[in-house]
C-alpha cells in the first residue's frame, strides 16, 4: 500500500525506524526491540541503508523479515557514491520483496577512506528521486531538514532543494529530528509558503544518553539548545532511569508540538531500542492525539 493513502484519509501516522544489526548480540537485542515496537502497532516501519551500500544485504534481509510479518515497510535508500547498476539491483530486489514505499536520500560519504564513488553516481537526492520515479512504481519519500541541511547555503536554497525533490516525484517528506522548540512548525510554515504541499512527517529522536545525543547532533548538524543542556545537566548523575524518564517526557512534548503545528505523522528514530518510542506513543494515544 502506498503510504499516501494513509494521509489522504487524514490519518496521523506513527512509524519507527530500525537498522540492520551488525553482531549476533545486537541481533538478539534487535529482535526483542522489534517485537516490542510492533506491539505498539505502527503504521509502517522504515529500514535504513548504510552509507555506500555497507548494509545492502542486511537491509534487504530486515525488510524481508518485516514484510514476512505483514508489516508495511518503508525501505530507506541512500545512494551516495553508487552507480546506476547497483541502484537498480537494490531497487529490483525491494520490488521483488513487495516493497511499495522508498525513502530516497543522497546520504553521506562512507567513513571508509578507501571508498571510491562510482563516476556515474548521483550528486543529489532529487536526481535519485527522478530516476526512481521514472523506472519504478514506488511511492517515494524525501528527507527534509527543519534546521537546514549541513551543506545548504541558506534556508531558502534548502527549501528549493526540497521543492525540487517533490517536483521530481517525492510524494511525502520525513524530517530530520530537531530539539529546538517551535522549529518544526516554523519550518513547515516556510515549506508550505514555498509550495511544498505533500504530507510532512516529523522525525523524533528520543534522548537515550547524553553522549549519544551530542554525537548524533555532531553527525547530522542538529542543535542542542542551551535550555536542553541545562535540563540534562540538572539530572542526577549516574542515574539512567532519571535520564530515560526525562527523554520520554521531552519526546512526548516535542510530538505534541509537532502535531499541533500540522505534522502528518511522527517517525521515531529508535536506534533499535523500544522503551522510549513505545512509551511516547502510548501516552499520545491515551491523549487521543494519534
Amino acid at each position: 500500500m502506498h503510504l499516501t493513502r494513509l494521509w489522504q484519509s487524514r490519518r496521523t501516522t506513527v512509524s519507527f525506524e530500525v537498522f540492520p544489526a551488525r553482531t549476533p548480540k545486537a541481533a538478539a537485542a534487535q529482535e526483542q526491540a522489534i517485537t516490542e515496537l510492533l506491539g505498539a502497532k505502527p503504521d509502517f516501519v522504515s529500514v535504513t541503508f548504510g552509507a555506500g551500500g555497507s548494509t545492502r544485504a542486511g537491509s534487504a534481509d530486515l525488510v524481508a523479515m518485516l514484510r514476512g510479518r505483514g508489516v508495511e515497510t518503508l525501505a530507506y535508500f541512500a545512494a551516495y557514491g553508487l552507480g546506476p547498476s547497483v541502484i537498480h539491483e537494490v531497487m529490483d530486489r525491494y520490488r521483488a520483496l513487495g516493497v511499495e514505499n522508498v525513502l530516497a536520500v543522497r546520504g553521506d560519504r562512507p567513513e571508509d577512506a578507501a571508498f571510491v564513488a562510482h563516476p556515474e553516481s548521483l550528486p543529489h537526492a532529487s536526481d535519485l528521486i527522478g530516476l526512481l520515479h521514472a523506472d519504478y512504481p514506488f511511492c517515494l519519500g524525501a528527507a527534509a531538514y527543519p534546521e537546514g541541511h549541513r551543506e545548504a547555503v541558506n534556508p531558502e536554497r534548502d527549501l528549493e532543494a526540497l521543492r525540487l525533490k517533490v517536483d521530481r516525484g517525492a510524494a511525502f517528506a520525513i524530517t530530520q529530528y530537531c530539539h529546538v522548540e517551535g522549529r518544526f512548525g516554523e519550518f513547515l510554515g516556510r515549506a508550505r509558503a514555498a509550495g511544498v504541499t505533500v504530507p510532512v512527517v516529523a522525525g523524533v529522536m528520543p534522548i537515550f544518553s547524553v553522549k549519544m545525543t551530542q554525537t548524533l547532533a555532531d553527525l547530522c548538524g542538529a542543535t542542542i539548545p542551551e535550555s536542553l543542556r541545562a535540563e540534562l545537566g540538572a539530572l542526577p548523575p549516574d542515574d539512567p532511569e532519571a535520564l530515560a524518564r526525562f527523554g520520554i517526557e521531552l519526546a512526548t512534548r516535542q510530538c505534541r508540538e509537532a502535531l499541533a503545528a500540522g505534522a502528518a505523522g511522527l517517525h521515531f528514530y529508535t536506534m533499535n531500542k523500544s522503551r522510549a518510542a513505545v512509551a511516547v506513543v502510548g501516552q499520545l494515544r491515551a491523549e487521543g492525539l494519534v
